[in-house]
């Protein structure tokens, strides 16, 4: 080969890859120096985060949503799909061999303008050879292309944690939700027995004319209001169960056959949660600004894929084989045949496709760009109002504790007051009233300050300690 040529192919095969697109920078955010609201006193949770709470139970049901659940399987499957699309692109840089062989018979005509001996109308050919072909990438055309797919795989990635993050504190969120209506069901039932046993009581002195039809009425009448009550938090509970059936996972039969597990609830709340460094590092940490982040990255590696468009194409071709006219001859010394070819393409008109091209990337790019800042405003409100959410949580829940435990002591005192005499009947039916209302208040604020724990530390991207 020619020392010039030689020379050449070296020299564009040392340049191959520089891009004339100068690469992505960060978007600058304006962000704040400290978290507010947050917790003097707090704890900082790790990977494993729900296991907070100290519960057996919901530690099993996270498990398993975590290897059964169907919107986590369609994450990690688009995960598999971006990590193939990126071994494609990968593989431009490298060269495309293929292996062909063909067997040829022909004939030609006996009265063709140039006699042919009538020996040699008939003829075999065989062919054997090795297709090699090669892109030079110049212009960073399929580097642009190749970071675009490695971006794209990791945005699938930052998705399928936030799929994970989501489904964790989904299921925290329901499994609670079924402790509090458990709670509220068992405190109705409570009532409910209550009642009963003092309008069998009040029955009997009615009958002995110790009281009269009113109050007796008035007793009647608040006991069906709890057993109204009941079968609406029943209804809840089985709808709740139900749907955190589904998130587990579960096949349709074992969604309406099996049960739920839970632990026997211990009434006790999780102690609050704090971020952990600065309000900076959320944009790290939380998988939704990354995957936003790992668009944009990628628009832009298209951009100067869409760019190099413009700008000429080179690419090495060749071929080595043999061919004869007997295969016995195929591989002998004289039927080696090969090729070797530079070819060149340079876009001159193509009537605004490439520029349109272009300009249409740098529109999905600003639609990505505006997508990150979106995230990164939704993650920071996200995390501010879950840490205020915690605070008020606890708060309502210490309220409605000492709510609860005034009006069970109220009516303690109310019943002595009416064996007394002192008081009517009417007391004692409020105070039941007052202090079943609060008892489902309270089980709800204990829901209400649970799951808080669980949204503070969805907003903050999921647990994070030795990260």
């Amino acid at each position: 080969m020619n020392h010039k040529y030689l020379f050449l192919l070296i020299f564009l095969s040392a340049i191959t890859g520089c891009s004339i697109w100068p690469g992505y920078q960060r978007p600058q955010t304006d962000l704040p120096a400290a978290w507010s609201s947050a917790p003097a006193q707090s704890l900082q949770v790790g990977e494993r985060w729900w296991m907070l709470y100290g519960d057996n139970a919901l530690d099993a049901l996270v498990t398993e949503a975590f290897e059964h659940n169907r919107d986590l399987a369609l994450a990690v499957a688009r995960v598999d799909e971006a990590r193939a699309l990126s071994r494609v692109a990968n593989a431009q840089f490298y060269p495309s061999i293929d292996a062909t062989a063909q067997r040829d018979r022909s004939r030609s005509s006996e009265v063709a303008p140039v006699p042919i001996p009538a020996s040699a109308l008939e003829r075999n050919s065989y062919r054997a050879q090795l297709n090699v072909s090669y892109e030079l990438d110049l212009w960073g055309r399929l580097r642009g292309a190749s970071d675009a797919a490695r971006a794209e795989l990791l945005a699938t990635e930052a998705a399928r944690e936030t799929v994970r993050v989501a489904l964790g504190a989904d299921v925290v969120r329901s499994y609670f939700t079924l402790l509090a209506l458990d709670a509220q069901i068992e405190a109705t039932q409570r009532t409910l027995a209550l009642r009963e046993d003092n309008l069998k009581l009040q029955r009997v002195r009615n009958t002995a004319g110790l009281i009269g039809d009113f109050p007796l009425r008035q007793l009647e009448a608040e006991l069906s209001a709890a057993q109204a009550q009941l079968p609406a938090l029943e209804r809840d509970r089985v709808s709740e169960a139900l749907a955190l059936a589904v998130l587990l996972g579960r096949s349709p039969r074992a969604i309406t056959e099996s049960t739920v597990k839970r632990a026997a609830d211990l009434n006790e709340a999780p102690p609050p949660v704090a971020p952990e460094g600065l309000p900076s590092d959320l944009l790290l940490r939380r998988p939704d600004i990354v995957q936003a982040e790992q668009r944009l990255i990628a628009m832009n590696a298209r951009i100067a894929a869409a760019r190099a468009a413009l700008f000429p194409r080179i690419a090495l071709t060749g071929y080595l084989g043999s061919e004869s006219g007997a295969l016995r001859d195929l591989f002998s010394g004289p039927a080696l045949i090969w090729q070797l070819a530079v070819g060149l393409t340079q876009p001159i008109f193509q009537a605004g496709r490439l520029s349109g091209e272009i300009d249409a990337t740098k529109a999905r790019e600003q639609q990505a760009l505006a997508q990150y800042q979106k995230a990164v405003q939704e993650a920071f409100r996200e995390v501010q109002q879950a840490l205020s959410a915690q605070t008020r949580a606890r708060e309502i829940f210490e309220a409605e504790s000492a709510r609860a435990a005034a009006l069970r002591d109220t009516l303690r005192l109310a019943r002595i007051r009416y064996d007394n005499g002192l008081v009517s009947q009417l007391e004692v039916i409020d105070a039941e009233r007052n202090l079943l209302a609060a008892d489902l208040n309270r089980a709800d604020a204990l829901r209400a300050r649970r799951v808080a724990v669980a949204d503070l530390v969805r907003a903050l991207g999921g647990g994070w300690a030795g990260k």
